[in-house]
């Protein structure tokens, strides 16, 4: 644990694998809703590690907070990956692979050494859960990608991303829930609205969150 601020604390789970870390992550979460009163602030989920923000506790009270948080988390040692919590959604996303919709499905390919139709097949072969949502409101981080699949983000970032497009990079799959700049392998892109403001809540998407890819066409043809 770290004071990263005056009156912040990071919680992280780095010294084991990711799916592990997001998992004790979610389940620190899960507790600090449970604890809200005693924790007296705001926290923030990222990949494997929350961040606690208590800006309005005292010296005494935020040292409180701090051996609350390490007996939280010393708890999450046993969380299990995937979530087992019966309560997540389960989200099938339609997707449009390669051509307009995916303009690097084909250098993706040819970079893992399989054809275009076999890389979407193990992209909407596998389950997704969500680890976090974070980058720009509503975008998701999905664990679960094939991991021969794995690329790094791309080198040159493009400085505009279509809203839906469906990306890798890394061991995680995305989805981007606005027009922003990006630097992950476009594969292709879904319709709906990931992110509403006026709805409540405003994320269509939440950590822990089952997601299925459902091909729709590849390059303009039926799939």
């Amino acid at each position: 644990m770290l004071r990263v601020a005056e009156r912040s604390l990071l919680v992280r789970f780095g010294e084991v694998s990711l799916e592990q870390a997001v998992a004790r992550a979610q389940a620190l979460v899960a507790a600090l809703c449970v604890e809200k009163a005693a924790v007296k602030g705001e926290w923030v989920l990222g990949a494997g590690n929350v961040l606690i923000v208590c800006d309005g506790a005292t010296p005494s009270e935020l040292a409180r907070i701090e051996a609350l948080l390490a007996e939280l988390a010393a708890a999450t040692e046993g969380a299990p990956w995937p979530p087992r919590d019966a309560s997540r959604r389960v989200h099938e996303v339609p997707v449009d692979y390669g051509g307009e919709a995916g303009p690097d499905l084909a250098e993706v390919a040819r970079r893992v050494g399989f054809s275009e139709a076999e890389v979407v097949a193990r992209q909407a072969g596998a389950e997704y859960v969500v680890a976090f949502v974070g980058f720009s409101p509503g975008f998701p981080y999905l664990i679960g990608l094939p991991s021969e699949l794995e690329l790094p983000r791309r080198d040159s970032p493009r400085p505009r991303v279509p809203a839906g497009s469906v990306a890798i990079a890394g061991p995680f799959a995305g989805i981007y829930p606005s027009a922003t700049p990006g630097g992950w392998h476009l594969l292709g892109r879904t319709e709906g609205a990931l992110f509403d403001a006026r709805r409540s809540p405003p994320n269509a998407l939440a950590p822990g969150d089952r997601v299925r890819f459902v091909p729709r066409s590849i390059a303009g043809r039926e799939a």
